[in-house]
């Protein structure tokens, strides 16, 4: 039992079971389904949606709101790493041409959405075009998944695919905060967020380091350690939360202060690295610890907002599979090539420069963030419900991936 429950929630499964069964629902009985994602846990509370001259907490806004701020806490620790860290692998030249990739997988999507959203007339243009990030995204867990099927485990093209990915999580995380704000700005709630990280990070992290310096003994890292732990960070992660609430950004990046200020490896082995779950530091401990519980959280996030009546398909459907399955793969394949050959990059050995397209069409499964991103573009209503559609269908990009492998005849490698 272990092992099943060690695959589903490695692979996100339990986000799929989710929005399964919120798409079973919804399309039986709407007006329940929708009953139960507003449903009221506290009314006139501290936290939650703002409106009448009072906050609401509702189980959607617990869900999407303050609880996935716990993985994209885990995205941002995965980014931080692979900047920051010796061996990071967005650090030098390997990362380069992945990155002009990411560039690529941005690019190309968002052309493509707007693009035909233009040509469809300026009614519907204006009504969708405020979705244009939606196909920007990657899902990191199902892209891996599917990139292993494709290629094999010991292709380098999984890890480009990787490293991709995770550059696109750092970009989809800006954009989430600079373009989808959650409410009216107010900045200076943002000194609120990053005075508590920074400290927590002065108090718990870089004062007992100072102290402790020419003693390897280290007493005063090993008495916080030892006795605070994870506390310090926990309460500067609610005062983060709080002021990204209170400033308009969208309160489920508040945690991303934090995560640089929490005591970390000095070397990087890579997201999904087997050698990471023998790191002692406290950054990897805390992400070993809440691995299953955001697992749980997004079996929930896809039962409260996968729930859409196929009635719903319309235009923004098209238009977020169109930007996922002919913007990415593009977009990745031209701006590779431009990196790889014109500019001299070049791409890791063992990868063909057409592999890029097959890379394309696995990091066109946008899914999660591109759910996520539905959610806070555009008002409840048809076209967030036609959106919310298209991230969900974005999952035809792994059964065209597999096409693709065989189209280009990928030859698969093992470890």
């Amino acid at each position: 039992m272990y092992r099943v429950w060690t695959f589903l929630t490695n692979y996100s499964l339990l986000l799929i079971i989710g929005a399964v069964i919120a798409l079973v629902w919804a399309n039986i009985d709407a007006e329940g389904y929708h009953h139960f994602v507003e449903f009221v846990i506290w009314d006139h509370a501290p936290i939650g949606h703002y409106h009448h001259g009072h906050r609401t907490l509702t189980l959607h806004y617990l869900v999407n709101d303050v609880l996935m701020a716990l993985f994209f806490a885990i995205a941002a620790k995965e980014v931080w790493e692979a900047v920051i860290l010796k061996n990071g692998s967005l650090r030098g030249k390997k990362a380069a041409t992945p990155l002009f990739a990411t560039a690529g997988g941005m690019f190309g999507p968002i052309a493509v959405y707007l693009g035909l959203a233009a040509l469809l007339g300026s009614d519907t243009y204006n009504a969708v075009a405020n979705g244009w990030a939606i196909p920007t995204a990657t899902d990191i867990a199902f892209s891996y998944l599917v990139g292993r099927l494709v290629f094999g485990a010991g292709h380098p093209a999984v890890r480009f695919l990787l490293l991709l990915a995770i550059a696109d999580d750092a970009v989809g995380l800006i954009i989430l905060a600079v373009f989808y704000p959650s409410g009216e700005l107010a900045p200076v709630w943002l000194l609120f967020s990053f005075g508590a990280a920074l400290l927590v990070y002065v108090l718990f992290n870089w004062l007992p380091r100072t102290l402790d310096r020419g003693n390897q003994a280290r007493p005063n890292s090993t008495w916080v350690r030892k006795k605070l732990h994870f506390l310090p960070y926990l309460v500067g992660g609610c005062a983060s939360w709080y002021g990204f609430m209170m400033s308009g950004l969208h309160p489920a990046l508040g945690l991303l202060p934090i995560v640089p200020t929490i005591p970390h490896a000095d070397r990087a082995f890579g997201i999904f690295s087997g050698a990471e779950a023998y790191l002692t530091d406290l950054l990897n401990q805390i992400e070993h610890a809440l691995k299953h519980p955001v697992e749980v959280i997004l079996f929930f996030f896809g039962l409260l907002n996968a729930g859409v009546e196929f009635s719903s398909i319309g235009d923004a459907t098209w238009l977020v599979l169109a930007g996922l399955l002919v913007g990415k793969p593009v977009g990745i394949l031209i701006f590779g090539w431009v990196a790889a050959v014109p500019l001299r990059l070049g791409i890791p050995q063992g990868m063909r420069i057409v592999d890029l397209v097959v890379i394309g069409c696995v990091a066109a499964i946008g899914f999660t963030v591109s759910l996520f991103v539905a959610s806070v573009a555009f008002d409840a209503g048809p076209v967030q419900d036609a959106a919310k559609m298209g991230a969900l269908f974005s999952f035809a990009a792994a059964l065209v991936s597999f096409a693709a492998g065989k189209v280009f005849k990928v030859e698969k490698q093992s470890v």
